[in-house]
Formats: structure tokens, sequence, C-alpha cells
């Protein structure tokens, strides 16, 4: 059985050159019966236009779930029962967890009353544990009325957009005070509005195509709300190049990725995850401490992320982002196609931590295709993801 220590994982040197994307006229939508050929040639029919923005209002909250990381309960890379490499990780017992941890996740709701959860297109059922996507483009204001409907004080801090110290989502002392400390920490049953502003350095560089992705996370103890899993992403079009939805117009379809070591030793929900054990592990037990970094992609392992679809000639965006710590230099693979990515062609990208990147891709090959990181360590504990190319 290999183990995965952690103590081999501290000091170790790191390099990744992190880019974002320039595709060009292979840019692509996220609506599945978006039509293709000559109807995308208008894909970007609305560029040189005023963009005036509207406000596109998300309702979030923070809810606790019960997540699974390996649903089927098998490794759908092989097809075949777990064996022992992967049941370290996902195998319960009287002192270890399994694949089934409370988390803190950001859902989408109807509205302000946060009572309907909104239902997740087929789409975007690959988020997995990422919160909603928010969509918007350069121009607008994006308004997030946030409730915390946790045990834990949470945020939600943005990335790349335009924010003031009374939207910013983070705890520390930046000397502001009153009005200011309010979007800080929101408490369990709280609700805040977070406004942020999308201008033009929010949205897609000069190398990059029509859209470029940000994140947004907890941040009030960033560590162990982004291991609890408040993490979700953030998509800006280019003025003149969106749907009236925020998305696109280019693209057929986007997906989302997120590269993780989800260390549940660091979550928030540490002790009532180990409050169902019928034993308590000793304190020095490296094989429970083990057993609770879930490599994950999405919050799944070993194959288990469903939704990764696409038809061959479909122009397809990658927006692939990692988070964590030291251990988290990851190196995503696909097989059987290739990406542009800053201009360059490629099949493996890398990541660091709170790096996203900007993949383009139009299938040629059709099958079943594995997707993983690339670090040897990271495929033997089940950093691998399948997608499908249709004909």
């Amino acid at each position: 059985m290999k183990a995965h220590k952690t103590t081999r994982w501290r000091g170790l040197a790191m390099a990744a050159i992190v880019g974002l994307t320039a595709c060009g006229s292979s840019a692509a939508a996220d609506h599945v019966d978006h039509p293709l050929g000559a109807a995308n040639s208008a894909n970007v029919a609305g560029a040189g236009r005023a963009c005036p923005g509207k406000t596109r209002t998300y309702f979030i909250a923070a809810d606790e779930v019960q997540w699974d990381y390996a649903p089927s309960g098998t490794n759908l890379i092989t097809g075949e029962p777990f064996d022992d490499d992967a049941n370290v990780f996902v195998a319960p017992g009287p002192d270890r967890i399994g694949s089934v941890y409370t988390k803190s996740l950001y859902h989408e709701y109807t509205d302000a009353t946060f009572t309907t959860q909104k239902a997740r297109p087929a789409k975007w059922q690959h988020l997995g544990q990422l919160g909603p996507a928010i969509s918007a483009e350069v121009g607008d204001t994006i308004k997030v009325v946030f409730k915390n409907k946790t045990s834990f004080p949470a945020s939600v801090h943005p990335h790349g957009v335009f924010y003031t110290k009374a939207g910013e989502g983070a705890s520390y002392a930046d000397g502001t005070s009153g009005a200011d400390k309010a979007d800080d920490a929101v408490e369990t049953g709280g609700t805040f509005t977070y406004v942020w502003k999308v201008p033009e350095r929010a949205g897609p560089g000069p190398m990059e195509g029509s859209s470029t992705m940000w994140m947004y996370h907890s941040h009030v103890d960033e560590a162990a709300d982004t291991n609890a899993g408040l993490m979700g992403p953030m998509i800006i079009t280019r003025c003149g190049q969106a749907r009236p939805d925020g998305s696109p117009a280019d693209v057929d379809r986007q997906f989302v990725t997120n590269f993780s070591v989800m260390d549940e030793n660091a979550s928030l929900w540490l002790d009532t995850n180990m409050s169902t054990l019928a034993e308590a592990p000793s304190p020095d037990d490296e094989g429970f401490i083990e057993s609770n970094l879930m490599h994950a992609i999405n919050g799944y392992v070993y194959g288990n992320l469903p939704g990764l679809t696409m038809r061959t000639g479909e122009r397809v965006r990658w927006y692939v982002m990692a988070m964590g710590t030291e251990v988290d230099l990851h190196t995503p693979h696909w097989h059987g196609n290739t990406v542009v990515t800053e201009g360059m062609r490629a099949d493996v990208v890398s990541l660091l931590p709170a790096t996203m990147l900007t993949a383009d891709m139009q299938p040629d090959a059709p099958g079943t295709w594995m997707f993983h990181c690339h670090v040897n360590d990271h495929i033997t504990a089940g950093m691998l993801a399948l997608y499908t190319v249709t004909p």
C-alpha cells in the first residue's frame, strides 16, 4: 500500500508558468442547444457596441451538506472495486471517515427568502462542490445577496472584479470600521449583500478569448473555509461578446474544474466528522491524517465527476483552477484532444494554488477520455476524471 505522507511534501520546490487563454476565432458557448456551424459566425455580432451594463443579482447561501467524494462506490476509471491504494481514502472504518463528509457549500436560491434552492442545470452538473457559476459582461454590476446557513461565520470574497472595503468579504486589520466591516464575516443566520463592479480590467486580456474566469470564496478563516468547500467560479465576458445571460456568445460549452487536495483535517467540520467514528484515532495517527486528504476534481475522486460531455467540432472552453497548499502543484492533462492556452497548443497545463487559466478545445477525437492531474501521487490518490466526446 502506498502512503501519501504530508511530511514528504513539506519544502517542495515548485515552479509553474500559468497562462490565460488566447484562442481567437476558435473560442466557444455554454448552451447545449446553441446552433453550431454558420450560426456561430455571428458570435461577436455585438462587438464594438457600448456596454452600459446591467445589474445581475444572485441569491447565494452557504449550506451544511453531506458530501460523498465517490458516490458510485466504484473506481470509475478502472471499472473495478476500489483497491488498497484507493481504500486509504474512501473506505470507512471504526476510526476512518471514508468518502462522506459534512461540508459547507455555496448554493444558489430563487430569491431573498432562501427557501427554494435553484435547480442546477445540466450544463453545470459537473461543478460538484463548487458554488454556482456567476456570469457577467464587462460594464455590469454583480450583486450577491448572501445568507449564511452554516454553523460558522462565512463570507464571499471575489477575485478580479472591482470592490470597495464594504464588499471585500475578508477580515483583517485594514484600518476600516463600521459599515466597511459588515461584509467581513456573516454570522450564522445572517444576510449581507455584496456589490461588485465589472470594469474592463476584470474582463479577458488582449491575449485571451471572449471570456475569462475568476473565483470567489469565503475569507473568514480562509484555509478552513475553502477546505470546508466554500468556493465558486465567476466568468466575465468581454463587452459586446455576451449573450443576455452574460455567457460568451462564441462558446458552445463551458467547463470549470478545480484541482485541489481537499484537506479535511483542516476543515471547519473536522470535529463534526470525527464525532461519527466508533473509535477515536490517536493524535499521532498519520494514517488517519492521510485518509482525510481527498485528491479531488470538483469534489470527486476516481472518475466520479459527472457531466463532462461534448460533441466533436464544438467550441469548448475549459476554465481550470487549483486551490490548496504546497502539495497543490497540479498538471491537468486531457487524453485524446488538445487545447489552446495563451496562444500555445498543449494537452497538459500547469497550476498552483489560487491560479486560474482558460483553455479552448475543439475536440476532433470521439470517445471517452481520461482527464487527470499528471502528478504521480495525485494519480494514485484519485485525482482523475473522464470526459466524453460524441460524434
